[in-house]
């Protein structure tokens, strides 16, 4: 069962209800939960949920992109996921589905940027990085809500009607295990100085607000825009990746119109849309 938002994330709630747009309504908060995705997955599949967020001061099988864990302690980190429907944009609802997770990107950086001065880089396709390290992660989960006549009942029709955007960032230098610390880092290691999480949460559903809001109105060039400005390693960075042929590596030369990394191989370039990228 749920718990009561604590008295600091009801607070700056309230005060922040007029720039979440269609976030937010309702919350759900756990002190601890399993994963924050798996119960916003189970509100999306239930019917019309867009906009429900679910917040865990503690995950305790927390998983990034691909089966990676992600550590989730108590009171160090916000995790939080929000149920979207992108498919409802008014314009190229395929392309708005596929963005998503780019947007929320671009919208986590902002985020930081306003509550700590802090400059995130973005690096392909969902980490938010500090000086090379990781500050935090994104994890976009395609659910299908849409069920016709099967032969053997009701069966999905396949169709993506929402994503459960997925996020976790750091707040305090207990959020990652020791063994990472050249790998990884907090907004508290950075800047020396505590962090409202309260405050931060609500400053990461503002901004992505206005970007979900660009991405339903068909703004996706502003979105890809402002991904590349904070993504420098996303040009003339060296890469690779395994394929079915075999691992292969290249250059690479930005992202196209529908998110994907395109990477320069000899005298080709490969376009990649999934998959564990390393960065070299």
């Amino acid at each position: 069962m749920p718990d009561a938002l604590p008295r600091e994330f009801a607070e700056a709630l309230e005060g922040s209800r007029h720039r979440l747009g269609r976030l937010g309504a309702p919350v759900v908060f756990f002190s601890s939960i399993a994963s924050t995705n798996d119960v916003a997955s189970a509100i999306a599949r239930s019917g019309d949920g867009e906009g429900t967020v679910v917040i865990a001061d503690q995950q305790t099988a927390g998983r990034g992109r691909r089966g990676h864990t992600w550590f989730s302690p108590a009171g160090s980190g916000l995790y939080v996921s929000i149920v979207l429907t992108p498919a409802r944009a008014r314009v190229d609802r395929e392309r708005a589905t596929t963005i998503l997770p780019l947007a929320a990107g671009v919208a986590l950086a902002e985020s930081v940027d306003a509550i700590a001065a802090l400059r995130i880089d973005l690096k392909w396709p969902n980490d938010l990085l500090v000086a090379r390290r990781k500050l935090g992660g994104i994890l976009a989960e395609a659910v299908s809500t849409s069920w016709a006549p099967g032969r053997e009942g009701r069966q999905s029709s396949g169709t993506v009607d929402a994503v459960v955007l997925g996020y976790g960032i750091n707040v305090g230098p207990m959020a990652y295990p020791p063994e990472l610390g050249d790998r990884a880092t907090s907004l508290e290691s950075e800047l020396d100085r505590p962090v409202e999480r309260a405050a931060l949460w609500v400053e990461t559903l503002a901004a992505l607000s206005r970007r979900y809001e660009d991405l339903l109105d068909g703004r996706f060039d502003a979105i890809l825009d402002a991904w590349r400005e904070r993504a420098p390693a996303s040009r003339g960075a060296r890469v690779t990746w395994n394929t079915v042929g075999g691992p292969q590596a290249g250059i690479t030369e930005g992202i196209d119109h529908l998110g994907a990394l395109l990477v320069r191989v000899g005298d080709r370039v490969e376009r990649i849309v999934a998959g564990e990228v390393m960065w070299l």
